[in-house]
């Protein structure tokens, strides 16, 4: 499943122009047959295959702007500790993050209803390319109705 992409390559994304610039496949939002009310850090104009009413770019500035209802994050994983405090804070929504030694990490794992280990091989899309990155990624869950849809998703196992 891990290898599936089920995506167009023609589509032109519009890169943050960072090296956070790494997007979760069309599959993942298949998988979970959520609708999310945003996806607090979108690149601008946001991502065609994630099911949000609202996608917040750099230019919004997900950190300082007001989250409502059910979140989707995928946060910069270069800088992932403020994002993850808020999306805690939201507690409602799913977020996709690397595994890490930080504090950020300890504070998400203790404080999550849901935490699911992704595949090792997972591919993200990088404009038209798809790509690995070298961390261990992990998607954990606020709330009934996300953890109820990461269970469902049948992605891996949730905890």
């Amino acid at each position: 499943m891990t290898d599936r992409l089920d995506m167009d390559f023609t589509l032109d994304l519009v890169s943050n122009a960072t090296s956070d610039d790494y997007y979760t496949p069309a599959y993942i939002f298949e998988a979970l047959n959520l609708n999310f009310d945003m996806d607090v850090c979108a690149p601008l104009g946001g991502i065609p295959w994630i099911p949000a009413k609202k996608s917040l770019s750099i230019v919004d500035d997900g950190l300082i702007t007001d989250w409502k209802g059910l979140v989707w994050m995928n946060p910069p994983y270069s800088a992932p500790n403020d994002w993850i405090y808020k999306f805690v804070a939201h507690n409602n929504g799913l977020c996709l993050v690397p595994t890490s030694k930080a504090n950020w990490f300890k504070f998400i794992w203790e404080n999550a209803d849901g935490a699911m280990v992704m595949p090792p091989n997972l591919k993200f899309i990088r404009g038209k390319e798809v790509a690995q990155i070298q961390y261990q990624t992990m998607m954990f869950s606020m709330g009934g109705v996300a953890t109820s849809g990461l269970v469902e998703s049948k992605l891996g196992r949730v905890r």
